[in-house]
């Protein structure tokens, strides 16, 4: 039997077997789902224009044959219209609506965060010795007066609300939307221990005024409580820090994508130096139950994110349940089985608090071929029970 066919039947059976079990949920009970995180590469306003759009009709595919209970998407852009979201659009264009012979809608609630991507600092953060304020014409090539317009805002982004992350929510779970938590105004000097960028002789990178109104978030980090039918409120923290690249030997890119993952541990930790954009100091309390999510963009050994962050921040955390290695047996040259992007590295993560168990785990490929896949990330999914 094919990986692919042999994902699909168990996909239908979890299914069935989750529905069973919150029919009958109750405070005693624990609760099985599937999580899951796929960055679904930078879709935007104008793709979810119509439901004719075929890449959105393969991501969609691919969604409907892993049937998450819980799925981040990173790189789905914020619309600007005031319109349903972009995630709702998507949900009801294609994800309610089968994309393939054997294939069943699939539907979801879904949260999304504000985002500092394409926000303008007023600065000239990169030291080009200009300032660009105006966004240019939009274009699916990264273009000069993209870059220019991108590397001045608070998150790399070529207009406001691009690479966006969006949370969707199985309808039978509730998203506690009074409770959620943001740390998109959260400053980068308000981290404790920051790692700050420097010129070569050692001054700050940044000028007083623009560090004293930076953000260290590049979109958000947020807190998502998810009450499950059993009684308990399970945190999706979510976020996609700045890939550890695009810089020079200041490595202000690296030292901030180092910081964002540092955030996350700061929270889980329940450090009383944070405080979020709704005023409250802390982080999470440490008997709750959480899973990070997201595009991380840093690899536990590989790659150029600084001091193997991951590790040293992260998966070294007794809060976490131990690392499973998700992977996938589809084989694709130069390509780990742990790898989660096409870039040969792991920097996708689902990871549970050490109070869940995770029962099964892997990345989803649906072929040895890279180029018919629809993103440049393949989703990353666990089976967990949730006490």
């Amino acid at each position: 039997m094919s990986p692919k066919k042999y994902m699909h039947i168990l996909c239908l059976v979890l299914t069935v077997s989750l529905a069973s079990s919150w029919g009958n949920a109750n405070e005693s009970q624990p609760i099985a789902l599937r999580i899951a995180t796929f960055n679904i590469e930078d879709v935007r306003s104008t793709d979810l224009d119509n439901a004719d759009n075929p890449r959105l009709r393969q991501l969609a595919a691919i969604i409907q044959r892993l049937r998450p209970n819980i799925l981040l998407l990173s790189e789905m852009a914020i619309r600007q219209d005031g319109t349903k979201s972009n995630a709702g659009r998507f949900v009801e264009l294609y994800l309610a609506v089968p994309q393939g012979d054997g294939l069943k809608p699939i539907v979801f609630d879904t949260y999304t965060p504000a985002s500092n991507t394409g926000i303008h600092s007023g600065f000239d953060l990169d030291h080009s010795e200009s300032i660009t304020l105006n966004f240019p014409e939009q274009t699916r090539e990264q273009t000069d007066g993209g870059r220019a317009y991108g590397n001045d805002c608070y998150g790399f982004g070529t207009f406001p609300g691009q690479y966006s992350l969006a949370l969707l929510v199985n309808p039978k779970l509730n998203i506690q939307t009074d409770d959620i938590r943001t740390f998109q105004h959260f400053l980068w000097k308000d981290l404790p221990d920051f790692s700050a960028p420097t010129n070569r002789d050692g001054s700050p990178w940044y000028a007083p005024e623009e560090w004293d109104k930076f953000r260290l978030s590049s979109k958000n980090f947020a807190d998502v409580p998810i009450l499950l039918p059993n009684g308990t409120v399970l945190h999706a923290l979510i976020s996609h820090p700045t890939p550890p690249a695009f810089d020079g030997l200041e490595g202000r890119n690296k030292r901030r994508n180092h910081d964002e993952i540092k955030l996350i541990r700061h929270y889980i930790d329940n450090d009383q130096a944070l405080t979020d954009d709704q005023g409250t100091v802390g982080g999470l309390d440490t008997s709750a139950s959480f899973v990070i999510m997201g595009d991380l963009n840093a690899d536990p050994t590989d790659g150029y994110s600084r001091d193997l962050v991951m590790v040293t921040q992260v998966l070294t955390s007794a809060r976490l349940a131990k690392d499973v290695f998700p992977s996938s047996d589809i084989k694709i040259d130069r390509l780990d089985s742990t790898d989660t992007a096409q870039f040969r590295l792991r920097v996708d993560y689902v990871l549970p608090s050490n109070d869940i168990t995770i029962t099964n785990s892997g990345i989803w490929r649906l072929n040895e071929s890279q180029a018919d896949f629809p993103s440049d990330h393949f989703p990353v999914w666990i089976e967990v029970i949730i006490p």
